[in-house]
């Protein structure tokens, strides 16, 4: 296990190269900036230096586009912009959202970015913004959306062909069928909410398979499309689930990790048993996780801790 400690500050975020096996790219968003690592996590040097900032510009959130080893694009989110490169970090531009300044919460980059140019910023208390030039100019995008309080989004993995996204509030679940222009609310129990984390199947498009991590209530499931709802890991997930990611490769290996609380579980059968993940390890004061090898054994993973440091695992 392998640990750097010059960041400073809680890591809000990781990202990782789409490539990541073969060019060992990630990022981590933290108080203290924004941070790279080309040696699979290993080594980190700060991502702003081009900026020539005066002062550390804590980064919440960080992504990068699908086809990110061709066009070198990602994003960054901070108080009241949105940060973003085309040269996978070496520059950028701090392109301002409008007034007043929201506090950005997540960002995502549409599937078909190559070809549509979309990204979405969530905020809090600011509702969604899109921007359909490649982070270049940024509208507001929550018609509908009758919580403004929004901590997650997930494109669909067809987004290309069914315009579908999700959002999670803090008042439950919004989907948007026409690409973020329009949001109606899903049917999730409101006593549930809020929504912190949301996952897609890698085959949504045929399965229609999600989960949302909520706060206080564990985790859930729908396979239809969020009209109906199941609860997985009752007793097994009793804290806030601040992450959800799926084996690439799910539902064929029904592979999920959950961060709850500090602690990462795993279940290997879709939801139904639950063990700590790394279970050797001592793994404290986890804030992020990003699995870029998958979740099978063996896999490498990345943890953001509330103290500055990214361990690689």
């Amino acid at each position: 296990m392998e640990e750097k400690t010059e960041m400073q500050g809680i890591v809000y975020a990781l990202a990782a190269s789409p490539v990541f096996k073969r060019d060992g790219v990630c990022f981590a968003a933290c108080a203290s900036g924004l941070y790279r690592s080309d040696d699979g996590g290993l080594t980190w040097r700060g991502a702003y230096a081009s900026l020539s900032l005066s002062a550390p510009l804590a980064t919440t959130v960080v992504a990068v586009s699908p086809t990110f080893a061709a066009d070198r694009s990602m994003f960054a989110g901070v108080h009241g912009a949105v940060l973003r490169s085309i040269d996978g970090g070496q520059t950028w531009d701090i392109v301002a959202l409008p007034s007043p300044p929201p506090q950005v919460s997540f960002l995502a980059v549409s599937p078909d970015f190559t070809r549509d140019g979309m990204v979405l910023a969530a905020t809090l208390e600011d509702g969604v913004f899109r921007s359909a030039d490649r982070g270049g100019s940024w509208r507001s995008s929550s018609f509908g959306l009758l919580d403004l309080n929004v901590l997650a989004l997930a494109f669909s993995p067809g987004f290309a062909a069914d315009g579908t996204i999700f959002v999670g509030t803090d008042s439950g679940i919004f989907r948007s069928k026409n690409g973020g222009l329009a949001w109606r609310e899903v049917d999730f129990p409101s006593e549930f909410a809020p929504v912190l984390s949301l996952a897609l199947s890698p085959n949504y498009d045929s399965d229609g398979v999600l989960f949302a991590g909520t706060d206080s209530c564990g985790l859930f499931r729908s396979g239809d499309r969020g009209n109906t709802w199941v609860r997985l890991g009752e007793g097994a997930i009793a804290e806030s689930v601040n992450s959800v990611l799926l084996s690439p490769k799910f539902p064929v290996e029904s592979d999920i990790l959950v961060l709850t609380g500090e602690t990462l579980l795993v279940s290997r059968d879709g939801g139904l048993t639950w063990s700590e993940w790394k279970a050797d390890l001592d793994l404290r004061g986890v804030t992020s996780v990003a699995t870029p090898g998958g979740l099978g054994a063996g896999a490498a993973g990345l943890l953001g801790l509330l103290d500055g440091r990214v361990l690689r695992i």
